[in-house]
């Protein structure tokens, strides 16, 4: 009630100020059996006045539009063409009234006259029951005048179909309900002026618009649309028609920016053109949006050549049969039958106006309306034809005549209007859930070198491709290192190894390549790393395990021979009980290295190093005891009688055995707790592989173990030093002597290994560290005592021994 009352004030006010006086110019009234509104801006204003009271806006004193005088013909065209057609709303008659509509926000009268009936607006509660004085209007011109009164006429769903406003904003049907266009909105102009700079490369531009809904609308969208497109936005502005052009455009030139979209009405563009030719800016690309790109002015403008290439967003532009002739007549005064010009006079002398008055208008020549831009023409066209249809629907009409009994309520054309696909000049009209068009823009290119000027439908540019970039784009592998204020300012740099840079992703970033992966220098994809490892089935894998294998077979066949002979003097010069305690060792040790090859697993790593350490240690203290024991019996049986004689009381090689072997144990148990050796995957000794590795453990209790081990040896080497001069059967120096030393070599040489070869192979040097070592003991201590009790049993015999220890006691004597 209260939005009501308010209309009714307003429209009660603008009566009585401003409908004084009878609007008699016949281009702007016809009568019909339907009235359509018409809103077209004749004059342009060009300098805002600020008011402090409410007042309309009188068209007239402002500059005269001929686009909008255009246009408005263009309407009167299809009411005339629709009028006289037998198929289309035949023995229905279209009558109109139009409207200068030249200010988005003081020319709220034609509105309020649309939406009233006899003068007048009252409160309404049901659709049912209005009927406004127009069943459907076109126009104003552009979103601001557009959005600013859309409000008055969509409320009473009422059909707007609009020729003029491409703000996306309009689009939202909750806002305005009866919004209809012909023209495609911002979205479409925004993604094709994108789609442009992509395809030229263009990463460096300049946007400028108008303080008004068509350009802060196309604003936001080109920002939202650029995201991670490569796009820099490096100046904006929205300038007034009172601005500093010259000053604006020296900014754009000062940062080399090469590429200047202009989304703005007319009024605005062409100052922003006129300002560039004078202070001679050069060779840039204009990008016009399309409410200008077919301004049939500007490219006339001397120096338009200088500014570089204009290239415009319009649409695909459709002739209109029958509108020159139209035209023509109208310039004749066939068009003004009834026209007074006695009363024209009048309504000028009184100084009122109705905004349905142009003389200057008719000073215009039939050439000049019709060489003015087509621009709007095919819109204001399809949007007449388009409450035509609506309406021919809604009468249910055929091709003889309509029902005229049909009350039409303007909801109800708006119902029609969604489900409209007719064809108009060759042009498919239909319009989409937000009562869109769905045709799309064309491309056209200002030939500016020809007299007349003319504009070109262009698939593609045409000669060189204008460069537009603050910075030339990084070479593949190369991120952007930003410099500057803008990000389309930077520099270039080489993404360093096992990173790569991905420009759909971020151009700015040179991304880490995963652990799995590795990528060279100046890479754009990283690559899956090898995983590495000795395979079962590789060479040296084989032979190393057929080795094992073999020397296992050895040691069992020799534990079997002394098993065997046991009570030969070979046999228990060697060591008896504990020979066999020796080649389990062995045996047990040599298991070890089977685990080394195959995909290691964290129990794989612990048993390949724990099982050998362990039982080797075993067996190098059971030759370390058995070397003291031959010193002991020749050399210290007579020195120390005592220390002997408790020494074989109380079995001293096995406690030393035992004692030994129970102190390696705890400090391998240790080594394995504290820090237990693991696996690990190497990926950084080789860039493009993987190796799985097992790692030593803690450093400390890995040195206490090898020390046990080789500390043992070393006293084993003594004691075997101390009886090199003992009986030859019981002289074994030579063989304890060349196995330890054959087992610090090979371990020292796999260690200096270790520490300086990087390679999957270096596991299968420790397997044969292990093995060596193994055959060292057995070949130098154990296969030549089987030798002699298999080829020289002569030599195993008590008489043989006791021969060689009375030699022995013999030569001491002499000494």
């Amino acid at each position: 009630m209260l939005l009501s009352s308010i209309y009714i004030f307003l429209l009660c006010f603008t009566n009585g100020l401003f409908f004084k006086v009878s609007c008699l110019t016949s281009e702007f009234r016809l009568e019909g059996d339907y009235l359509l509104g018409g809103l077209f801006a004749l004059h342009e204003i060009d300098r805002v006045t600020p008011v402090f009271t409410p007042e309309i806006t009188e068209c007239f004193w402002h500059s005269t539009s001929k686009s909008g005088y255009k246009i408005l013909q263009v309407m009167r065209y299809a009411v005339e063409e629709i009028n006289n057609s037998t198929t289309l709303l035949p023995n229905v008659s279209l009558g109109y009234e139009i409207f200068d509509h030249c200010s988005n926000t003081r020319n709220f009268h034609s509105v309020l006259s649309f939406i009233s009936k006899n003068g007048s607006i009252r409160p309404k509660e049901k659709l049912n029951n209005y009927q406004p004085k127009v069943i459907a209007l076109t126009g104003p011109y552009g979103s601001s005048r557009t959005i600013t009164v859309a409000p008055l006429i969509t409320m009473d769903l009422i059909p707007m179909v609009n020729y003029g406003a491409a703000s996306y904003t309009l689009s939202n049907k909750l806002q305005y309900p009866s919004f209809v266009r012909t023209i495609p909105s911002n979205k479409d102009l925004i993604e094709m002026i994108i789609h442009i700079i992509r395809w030229f490369e263009w990463n460096s531009v300049a946007f400028l618009g108008s303080q008004d809904d068509y350009s802060s609308d196309g604003l936001k969208l080109f920002n939202k649309y650029i995201n991670n497109t490569g796009i820099c936005l490096a100046y904006q502005e929205g300038l007034s028609l009172n601005a500093n052009y010259s000053l604006t455009l020296k900014k754009i030139d000062k940062l080399n920016i090469n590429v200047i979209v202009v989304f703005a009405l007319t009024q605005y563009a062409s100052k922003i053109i006129k300002a560039a030719i004078a202070n001679n800016i050069q060779d840039k690309v204009w990008i016009a949006s399309h409410s200008w790109a077919m301004n049939q002015q500007l490219p006339r403008e001397p120096g338009i050549r200088k500014i570089g290439t204009v290239i415009g967003i319009a649409e695909r532009l459709l002739s209109l049969p029958g509108f020159n002739e139209f035209v023509y007549n109208k310039a004749k005064g066939t068009a003004y039958a009834g026209h007074n010009d006695k009363a024209v006079s009048d309504v000028q002398s009184k100084n009122e106006t109705c905004n349905q008055d142009c003389d200057y208008c008719s000073l215009m020549t039939a050439e000049d309306i019709i060489n003015e831009s087509p621009t709007h023409s095919f819109a204001v066209y399809s949007a007449i034809y388009t409450i035509a249809h609506a309406l021919h629907k809604v009468l249910q009409c055929d091709t003889n005549e309509c029902h005229k009994n049909i009350t039409v309520k303007p909801y109800m054309l708006l119902e029609e209007i969604k489900l409209l696909n007719f064809s108009l000049n060759g042009r498919q009209v239909k319009y989409d859930d937000n009562y869109d068009p769905t045709i799309r823009y064309a491309v056209v290119l200002w030939c500016t070198d020809v007299n007349p000027p003319q504009f070109k439908v262009v698939g593609m540019y045409g000669g060189s491709v204008p460069f537009s970039n603050c910075s030339v784009e990084c070479k593949a592998g190369y991120s952007r290192q930003p410099e500057g204020f803008h990000s389309c300012c930077f520099t270039c740099k080489k993404c360093p190894c096992n990173s790569y840079v991905d420009f759909s992703r971020d151009p700015y970033t040179c991304f880490p390549c995963a652990e799995s992966e590795w990528s060279d220098e100046g890479s754009t994809t990283c690559k899956t790393r090898s995983v590495v490892y000795p395979q079962f089935t590789e060479i040296p894998s084989i032979i190393v395990m057929i080795s094992t294998a073999c020397l296992i077979i050895l040691l069992f066949a020799v534990f079997c021979l002394f098993a065997y002979n046991y009570d030969t003097p070979v046999v228990k010069s060697a060591g008896g009980n504990m020979c066999f305690l020796m080649l389990t060792s062995l045996i047990l040790s040599s298991i070890s290295v089977f685990f080394f090859f195959g995909k290691p697993t964290s129990v794989f790593c612990l048993l390949r190093n724990a099982i050998f350490t362990f039982f080797f240690t075993v067996c190098i203290s059971c030759l370390t005891v058995r070397s003291f024991q031959i010193v002991c019996v020749f050399k210290m049986a007579a020195q120390f009688p005592k220390v002997h004689s408790l020494w074989v009381k109380h079995n001293g090689q096995w406690l030393f055995i035992a004692f030994s072997s129970f102190i390696h144990l705890i400090s391998c148990v240790i080594w394995m707790t504290i820090n237990p050796v693991k696996l690990i995957a190497d990926s950084w000794t080789f860039k493009d592989q993987i190796m799985l590795i097992c790692e030593m453990g803690n450093t400390l209790t890995l040195t206490i173990v090898v020390f046990i081990s080789w500390f043992l040896g070393f006293l084993c080497l003594l004691f075997s030093y101390m009886g090199r001069d003992l009986p030859k059967n019981y002289n074994e120096a030579k063989s304890i002597t060349f196995s330890l030393i054959l087992y610090y070599l090979t371990w020292i040489a796999y260690f200096t290994a270790y520490l300086t070869i990087k390679s999957k192979y270096i596991v299968i040097l420790n397997a044969v560290a292990q093995i060596s070592s193994i055959n060292g003991i057995l070949f130098s201590y154990f296969i030549p005592k089987s030798y002699i009790i298999i080829f020289q049993p002569q030599k195993n015999t008590s008489t043989y021994f006791q021969t060689s220890i009375q030699n022995y006691t013999q030569t001491i004597s002499r000494s």
